[in-house]
């Protein structure tokens, strides 16, 4: 059976939640409509879904998680389910969490979602370890899954970025969104891990994981956004399985 039928490829900018940008909302409407219709993409696809996003240790975060955005400046609270959590909101989950809970919020209020993060510098054999486990995981459930990807590139593409500048940058942000936007497994297993993590490429590991799910499975992709508002590379997209 199908590991997966659908991956949903969004980055995990504070920018996205409207209430966090105030005014500037319109700057960033692009990017926030592709993330969504991503999102809508995946859950209209499959039985059950769930993310994968980075932070600093790996952990699993279940239906019952709920969290606030207010330490970016506004307390907007998001959930892993639509039900009625036990417990106050977390105010220092991963972004990679938060994100996940906006999208769900919107994109799909009535579902629930499982978040996984990886750590950030974790080797690429890690990753690819990594993704054949969940490979198994996934191939041994009677039900189709959706993974929602959540992953950021490289922040140092401009000398306003909050990286700062780098000339490499550009040239390894082009060969990331190239291949998200083919579903080229092999060069998203490439990628080399000091490189990325020289260039704030925050998303490296996320994405070798994905590599490793999808195997030697052939994806068709389709990209809804590229662009580097603030310096900061971000890819929209979808990979599906017929």
């Amino acid at each position: 059976m199908l590991v997966f039928r659908v991956a949903a490829l969004v980055p995990t900018p504070p920018l996205l939640i409207p209430e966090l940008t105030g005014a500037g909302a319109a700057e960033t409407a692009d990017l926030r409509a592709a993330a969504v219709d991503a999102m809508t993409r995946l859950t209209s696809v499959a039985d059950r879904w769930l993310a994968l996003g980075v932070d600093h240790t790996r952990a699993t975060y279940d239906d019952s998680t709920i969290g606030t955005v207010r330490g970016f400046g506004v307390d907007v609270v998001v959930s892993l389910s639509g039900g009625t959590a036990p417990t106050a909101p977390d105010p220092d989950l991963p972004l990679a969490v938060l994100i996940a809970g906006w999208l769900r919020g919107v994109a799909a209020p009535d579902d629930a979602i499982e978040v996984r993060t990886i750590p950030t510098d974790a080797s690429a054999e890690w990753c690819a370890e990594f993704g054949e486990e969940l490979r198994r995981e996934l191939d041994a459930s009677a039900e189709s899954w959706g993974v929602l990807v959540l992953a950021d590139g490289a922040n140092t593409l401009t000398r306003k970025a909050p990286g700062s500048f780098d000339e490499r940058a550009e040239e390894v942000q082009t060969r990331v969104d190239d291949a998200l936007a083919t579903a080229d497994v092999d060069a998203l297993a490439g990628l080399d891990p000091d490189l990325c993590t020289s260039l704030g490429v925050g998303g490296r590991a996320a994405w070798q994981v994905l590599a490793a799910l999808e195997g030697t499975g052939t994806a068709t992709a389709t990209e809804l956004y590229r662009g580097a508002p603030f310096g900061v590379g971000y890819f929209v997209g979808t990979w599906t399985r017929d």
